[in-house]
């Protein structure tokens, strides 16, 4: 017995004292744990020793549980095949899903977004409240079942044409007695009495005035006196607009025309960069998702909650996107680069990553600041997106002439040799995008630098190093 307990002992050392593999890295070095970076304030390990995971399927809740059963039941039923419904979405329930994305016209992904889960189940249930109407209907469609799934789609995008744009109306003030503000003696000579003549409107309490004798202390003293001028955000209980809504609307939008514009038959530039726009995004999210699955030691979760920092990290960047130049906020992005003391390959897979948790959950400051790094880092194709943000105005302010040398950055890029970053089975796509950038160009009165045959300059070496990515 001492014998057997001695030689469990010596094996269990031995076992102890053997080196762990390496974990070797993939394209773009991304493997081995390496998500944290810049966000997370350190670097983890490439190599992580050899142990034995236990993985456990994840609880769902019995309300997740009923919801995945009604998608399944949905899917059975329009002619998408997902077996039994057991509420546990699997990878057939996936397929399932990204097959009825691809029908419909949504992005193909496997994941369904709010808006996609409650138009199957909503269509499913007026599906079946139609009884026998329904079944005649069925008859007389070539899809059979998938083709209600178009009808209905098609009856919402007419519905939602007809509804009538909401106007908001200036406010009614009630008539108010005449205010009078008291000087207050700690300040006589900035305090002004303020007596109010109309009394349709109330009184606006005055700010302290700013005398020449506060600008005239120097310059501490005068920023100072300047604080205190608060400055007033009207807007700051306004949500942030939804590039997801608006791409599933732009889907639905362009299944309806029967497939994408392109160069031949574009007639109006907004309509191919919209769809150029979100098929960008969808491909940034794949992208993405596949980098994430080999990064080790490390839950999607985990990796959603870093990147959410990203959008502190580069706020003022981001912000600078609306009122300074390309070259000028490089610059800068660059700074933070040199700063950061990660090495170029790992912060380029950290930020590819991040690009597709930003589009995936709306969070436009991380998507933003994701593309700005990319750019920088030597992937000049990312341009394209700071380009359509500015158009749109999706978290950051509608700028045509802005998103003109964003656009022109990412297509001399290509130009000149560069490898595609989005749609990169689609070599026709280029040409869209420089005829239709070309034409918005003009229609805002505008000229690119693609037209005037001046290619974007590139950023000086010495205010943005050009990294080279190891592949």
């Amino acid at each position: 017995m001492a014998t057997s307990k001695h030689a469990l002992f010596a094996a269990a050392f031995a076992v102890t004292l053997a080196p762990a593999a390496p974990v070797m890295a993939g394209a773009d070095d991304i493997v081995g744990g390496i998500i944290g970076g810049v966000i997370a304030g350190g670097i983890m390990s490439h190599q992580q020793k050899k142990t034995t995971k236990v993985y456990r399927a994840p609880a769902v809740s019995s309300a997740t549980r009923e919801q995945n059963r009604q998608v399944q039941n949905s899917l059975n039923y329009f002619g998408f095949p997902v077996g039994t419904a057991d509420g546990v979405l699997g990878s057939r329930s996936r397929a399932a899903i990204a097959e009825y994305q691809m029908y419909i016209g949504y992005p193909s992904t496997g994941q369904l977004t709010d808006f996609e889960r409650n138009f199957l189940i909503q269509s499913y249930t007026r599906a079946q409240a139609g009884g026998f109407a329904t079944q005649q209907t069925i008859a007389t469609m070539q899809d059979g079942t998938r083709g209600l799934l178009r009808q209905y789609r098609n009856q919402q995008l007419q519905a939602a044409a007809m509804q009538p744009q909401y106007t908001p109306t200036q406010p009614q003030y009630a008539p108010t007695q005449p205010v009078v503000q008291t000087p207050v003696p700690a300040a006589p000579s900035q305090t002004t009495v303020v007596v109010n003549t109309n009394p349709q409107a109330p009184a606006v309490p005055q700010q302290p005035a700013v005398t020449a004798a506060a600008t005239s202390q120097g310059p501490a003293d005068a920023a100072t006196a300047l604080a205190a001028l608060a400055v007033p955000n009207f807007m700051a209980d306004q949500a942030e607009a939804s590039v997801t809504s608006y791409c599933n609307m732009v889907n639905l939008r362009t299944s309806s025309n029967g497939g994408f514009v392109t160069a031949a038959t574009m007639s109006d530039p907004r309509v191919a960069l919209d769809e150029q726009f979100c098929l960008a995004r969808t491909f940034a999210i794949a992208n993405g998702e596949k980098l994430m699955d080999r990064v080790k030691a490390i839950t999607p979760a985990q990796i959603e909650a870093q990147c959410k920092q990203f959008g502190p990290l580069l706020k003022d960047h981001v912000s600078a996107l609306s009122f300074k130049s390309p070259e000028e906020v490089m610059q800068d992005v660059g700074q933070f680069v040199l700063a950061s003391g990660i090495s170029p390959t790992q912060l380029k897979g950290t930020a590819e990553i991040c690009l597709a948790v930003g589009y995936r959950t709306d969070d436009l400051p991380v998507t933003l600041g994701s593309a700005l790094l990319l750019t920088v880092l030597g992937e000049r194709p990312y341009a394209e997106v700071m380009g359509h943000h500015l158009v749109q105005g999706f978290g950051a302010s509608k700028r045509s002439d802005l998103a003109l040398a964003w656009y022109d950055i990412g297509l001399d890029a290509l130009q000149t040799g560069a490898t595609p970053v989005f749609a990169t089975t689609v070599p026709e796509r280029n040409q869209l995008m420089t005829v239709s950038v070309q034409a918005f160009g003009e229609r805002n009165g505008l000229a690119s630098g693609m037209q005037q045959g001046a290619a974007a300059q590139p950023v000086p070496a010495s205010g943005v190093p050009t990294f080279a990515i190891t592949q």
